[in-house]
């Protein structure tokens, strides 16, 4: 159940722009456009890292096209913060804007603002009423809902898919932008269609971006084809793609021959082609990463006195990845094994997320969310709270 956006209003717009501060907000937009100029791998990640704050800034200006569905829905959150700023109280309306202050420094986004914004917009949907302790009295956990009698906490957190990952895909498109001009010098020099496979047994991260460069760049310089330590395995080969794969169009083709887990990059210079593919030493393991912070946020977001939802919003995450987690059941496997333990006695249900509930877009859960019922939980049959907590796989 999407919470249908509604045609936004400037106004409003600005108004949010207004709480977050007009001068703040120009200086995050013009950092936000200087970090998208980094390079074209990297900056297409910051682009999508802040997507909604770009939905807001896109809609305040004159759009030549119809607003699309995402940022119809950036814009009703944006929306629903003015409303809950007027809503609060004196000491409410400061801690928001602190929130805000937050999401507009440093590595921050309104992805944690917007997601709690939503999961409420969500409830109140449900038929439950919505409170904000957090922010009205500094309660850890961010939402309070009731229907008739009975109330239960919820706590909003974001995961970022890349803590489960060895090869971080940030990391990933700032090698392949690093080395994009060697590797056009490489084209430049010897024309042909390369593979340049990698497998990173102990990962990939920021720290470690030198010295793979470095590591490639020597492959390179001195012609070699192989190369190998704890730390990776290079291998240069001419590319040569299945038969079955060559006809789908150059990613496609990679994609169906390294599979949905191998991180890609193509280079083209001078009629030549060259593909680094890498793989990391284990599987992804997002769903795991997931698990790990439930376990985290039980004793530390919930007061224990009320069924608390665990709500939580899986970010940096493509459709691909978002679709497997859920067809694969990777998702429900790990939040019924949180379940399973004492730690999670305080917990009624988990609730799972992504960016595609948030805008509305393609392969959205069907219901906003996912959802994981902790069935030994007292009020876990409890028919007031069933449409926040009822499992919905």
């Amino acid at each position: 159940m999407h919470p249908q956006p509604p045609p936004y209003d400037p106004q409003a717009l600005d108004a949010f722009v207004a709480l977050a501060g007009a001068r703040r907000w120009s200086a995050r937009m013009v950092e936000i456009a200087r970090r998208a100029m980094s390079g074209p791998r990297a900056g297409q990640g910051v682009r999508q890292r802040h997507a909604l704050e770009r939905a807001v800034e896109r809609l305040r200006g004159t759009l030549t096209r119809p607003p699309s569905t995402a940022e119809l829905h950036a814009a009703r959150l944006a929306g629903d913060a003015v409303a809950l700023s007027k809503a609060l109280g004196r000491q409410g309306r400061s801690r928001l804007r602190e929130r805000l202050r937050t999401a507009l420094a440093g590595d921050g986004t309104l992805v944690p603002l917007f997601h709690m914004l939503r999961t409420a917009a969500l409830q109140s949907a449900r038929g439950f009423t919505v409170g904000y302790p957090s922010l009205e009295d500094m309660a850890p956990y961010d939402l309070l809902i009731a229907r008739g009698a009975l109330e239960a906490e919820i706590a909003c957190e974001v995961v970022s898919a890349e803590e489960g990952r060895l090869v971080q895909r940030g990391a990933w498109s700032d090698l392949a932008d690093r080395v994009d001009a060697d590797l056009r010098g490489w084209l430049t020099a010897y024309p042909g269609r390369y593979l340049l496979k990698m497998t990173l047994p102990q990962g990939l991260e920021r720290s470690t971006l030198v010295d793979m460069h470095g590591r490639i760049r020597l492959l390179l310089e001195t012609g070699g084809r192989r190369h190998h330590d704890t730390a990776a395995v290079l291998r240069l080969d001419p590319l040569v793609l299945a038969r079955g794969n060559a006809d789908e169009g150059l990613m496609p083709s990679l994609r169906r021959e390294f599979g949905p887990e191998a991180h890609l990059a193509v280079t083209a210079a001078d009629g030549g082609v060259f593909v680094m593919a890498a793989r990391a030493g284990r599987a992804d393991e997002v769903a795991v990463a997931v698990r790990r912070r439930l376990f985290d946020m039980a004793p530390t977001r919930l007061s224990g006195t009320r069924p608390g939802i665990l709500a939580v919003f899986i970010d940096d995450t493509d459709r691909s990845e978002w679709r497997g987690l859920r067809e694969r059941l990777e998702l429900e496997g790990e939040a019924r094994q949180f379940l399973a333990y004492k730690a999670a006695r305080p917990v009624i249900a988990v609730t799972c997320a992504s960016r595609f509930e948030l805008f509305g877009t393609a392969d959205a859960a069907e219901e906003g969310e996912l959802r994981f019922r902790n069935p030994a939980h007292p009020a876990a049959k409890a028919a007031a709270l069933g449409p926040a907590i009822l499992s919905s796989v």
